[in-house]
């Protein structure tokens, strides 16, 4: 009796301490740089996809929302398939390679530069053939300021898309604009000679009937009275005549 009642404070024990893991995790999760995924998944920049795949699977499960009782554990769970797609993604995984590769060799300018104004870690590299160097590198030091230098790279790139993706979006709307002005510029034409159209026949028989009564005049129609040019003194008037 008293063996089973171990067992299960046990299990319980074990199970508190899995559920605190699981919190925990989900924290860290959620408390990494949004734009680098090696962060989500807990891994060094040199990671295979096979690696990738491997830890995906290992964190998915300690932050599945079925299993993990936190109250953000989905969006934990859905940060970490997106850090596996985008490293999974070749296009983005050389992307964000090249930003690390960049921010490698800043760090490095950065170093040799204090190395110049250092003569015993000069002399201590030169005598180690480079090796020094190498184990710095791979010291958590170094790593600790590669991971900060990439974050900076990361947002200074982010910014620099977003400013270029707002002028693409205005440049879009300037022309959807234009392209929108002129079709209602092409509309009121269209309009405008339809209804010039539908109007020819009647402004043709108006035009004809006014030519015509314009000829031959109206029965009874008095006209003004011609002078005579001939006569200098304007002596003669031509009273008006009425035609029967």
């Amino acid at each position: 009796m008293a063996a089973e009642t171990d067992d299960q404070l046990l299990k319980s024990f074990l199970a508190e301490v899995s559920e605190v893991e699981r919190d925990n995790e989900v924290r860290r999760i959620l408390s990494c740089f949004k734009l680098n995924p090696f962060e989500h998944l807990k891994l060094p920049f040199d990671s295979s996809p096979d690696e990738v795949k491997k830890q995906y699977r290992k964190l998915s499960l300690l932050v599945h929302p079925d299993k993990c009782k936190h109250p953000q554990a989905k969006e934990a769970f859905a940060a970490l398939a997106k850090a596996q797609q985008l490293l999974l993604d070749p296009q983005e995984r050389d992307y964000i390679l090249n930003q690390v590769s960049a921010a490698k060799e800043e760090l490095r300018l950065k170093r040799k530069k204090e190395l110049k104004k250092d003569n015993a870690s000069k002399i201590k590299a030169l005598v180690d053939e480079g090796k020094y160097e190498v184990q710095y590198e791979q010291s958590e030091e170094f790593q600790q300021q590669l991971k900060i230098k990439v974050r900076e790279i990361l947002t200074e790139q982010e910014w620099r898309r977003r400013k270029m993706q707002m002028r693409i979006s205005e440049e879009e709307g300037r022309l959807k604009k234009d392209e929108e002005e002129t079709k209602e510029m092409m509309k009121r034409k269209r309009e405008h000679e339809e209804q010039w159209e539908e109007t020819r026949d009647r402004r043709v028989s108006s035009w004809r009937d006014f030519m015509k009564s314009g000829k031959k005049g109206k029965k009874g129609e008095i006209k003004p009275p011609k002078l005579k040019t001939e006569d200098p003194n304007k002596s003669y008037v031509q009273r008006p005549v009425k035609r029967g």
